[in-house]
């Protein structure tokens, strides 16, 4: 085990915090209101020149089972238990997941996203259902990521107890006698490294690795530099080596998942992509360039994504009609503006979106002729897709096509912890005084994070973590 140990006598520290939280996304944010109410001093250190990281780029899909919004009472959309998430989580990750973060995420998502709403963030008024999900769960946020985070960083401020801190890179772990002390870090361009005391413990908040490339190809030979990434410039994945420097095991690092749904010219996600996602449990399809289904538009992100890769180019379609839009709770604005900017292509009829697009006419016809026929008989006979009573006709005057690719997107495994957030070594122990939470940590997803799931472990685990260990 690497240990960077340091003589207690002869260490001189710039600056003492109780808390020492590394990253400002959702995780972060929400450890640092957490450890606010048991530490005097709480100090956040974001690398990046903005708050946030990959959470300002979020779609703001919260899976939980229930809420105080109770949607899911509210639109009629049927039962749902935590036990009923936790499964679904458990059979998307293969089984590879650990059952006891698993059961965290499912029982504490609730409370969690009830966080969210007391600290104003809104929600639409509507519940999809997503890939991999057995129930409609998946709360939307009513405000994009960069306003949910602006939210939750007003709230640390108002704590009065939490300094956040931007351009401060972390450059490692400072570990004496076998308990993590503190950080050592840069502030913008000055080259001399802070020291800064932790004498509570060090959250690790920093996100996944998704842009590091050297790193994931580590694991993953194949996800070379050719693929495009939806991730921000900072999910670069040092923390995850830092904190190994100091003897953290690690968990999954293979499993990264690509998100079908971004956009096929830059590799982002954006409204497209997310409504392209939620929108297939209301009768969305995802089509070829030919106009043909080829996939279980509600199976897993990992599902979805394979089967694009094996088409072997693309992009692929998601097509719907107005209705869905509506069901969404998207209104027609944001729709106008998908359409001006040329990501979605509209047409008053089958026919008509099949010429704008390119689709083979008879193609098209044949795939929205069977797709309704399904939702009128209940049963998907070409890929199985669970059929229900929400799920829209393809039909009318008011057709919608969005291309889509698949894009690296998130890192389901990092830094192994247990249920009080504390990072383990490579014998399975707590390593004292080293705490993570969000992306940066691996077991809770296996070899798929299902959609809705990572903000829900961000905002349970920052939790947890914010706690140290109480």
């Amino acid at each position: 085990m690497a240990i960077m140990m340091e003589n207690a006598d002869r260490t001189r520290w710039n600056e003492s915090f109780d808390a020492v939280i590394v990253g400002s996304g959702y995780a972060g944010l929400i450890a640092a209101l957490e450890a606010s109410k048991r530490c005097g001093s709480v100090l956040v250190l974001e690398k990046m020149p903005y708050i946030g990281g990959n959470s300002r780029i979020a779609g703001g899909g919260y899976c939980c089972w229930d809420s105080k919004l109770k949607l899911r009472e509210k639109l009629g959309l049927g039962d749902d238990s935590w036990q009923s998430h936790y499964r679904d989580t458990l059979a998307a990750g293969g089984n590879y997941n650990f059952p006891e973060l698993v059961e965290l995420l499912a029982k504490e998502a609730p409370a969690g996203l009830d966080l969210l709403v007391d600290a104003g963030i809104p929600f639409r008024n509507s519940l999809p259902r997503i890939g991999g999900h057995s129930a409609y769960r998946s709360y939307q946020m009513a405000c994009s990521g960069s306003e949910a985070i602006a939210k939750l960083e007003a709230r640390c401020l108002v704590a009065g107890n939490i300094e956040l801190r931007k351009k401060t890179k972390v450059e490692g772990l400072v570990a004496e006698g076998g308990r993590v002390r503190g950080v050592e870090a840069t502030c913008g361009s000055a080259a001399e490294r802070l020291r800064i005391e932790a004498l509570r413990g060090v959250i690790i908040a920093s996100g996944g690795y998704a842009r590091d490339v050297e790193l994931r190809q580590a694991y993953r030979p194949t996800l070379t530099d050719s693929y495009n990434c939806t991730n921000h410039k900072g999910a670069t994945g040092e923390m995850v080596r830092y904190a190994e420097e100091v003897g953290a095991d690690t968990v999954h690092m293979e499993f990264v998942q690509l998100y079908p749904c971004a956009d096929p010219a830059t590799g982002g996600i954006d409204q497209g992509a997310f409504l392209c996602y939620s929108g297939t449990g209301y009768g969305l399809i995802y089509v070829t360039g030919e106009g043909g289904r080829f996939v279980n538009e509600l199976a897993s992100r990992e599902e979805v994504s394979s089967a694009q890769m094996s088409l072997g180019s693309g992009p692929t379609y998601s097509v719907l009609t107005g209705t869905v839009f509506h069901q969404l709770g998207i209104g027609k604005e944001d729709v106008e503006k998908l359409v001006r900017r040329g990501r979605a292509v509209r047409a008053e009829s089958a026919e008509a979106l099949a010429s704008a697009v390119g689709f083979d006419p008879a193609v098209f016809a044949r795939t929205v002729s069977l797709h309704n026929e399904a939702i009128v008989n209940g049963v998907d006979e070409e890929f199985g897709k669970p059929m229900t009573p929400q799920m829209s006709f393809l039909a009318g005057r008011d057709w919608y096509a969005i291309p889509q690719w698949p894009s690296v997107h998130y890192c389901m495994g990092g830094l192994r912890i247990d249920t009080h957030a504390r990072v383990l070594d490579i014998w399975q122990k707590p390593i004292s005084g080293l705490f993570a939470a969000g992306e940066v940590c691996g077991g809770v997803h296996g070899i798929d994070r299902l959609g809705g799931n990572g903000i829900a472990e961000c905002v349970v685990f920052g939790r947890i973590a914010g706690r140290l260990g109480e």
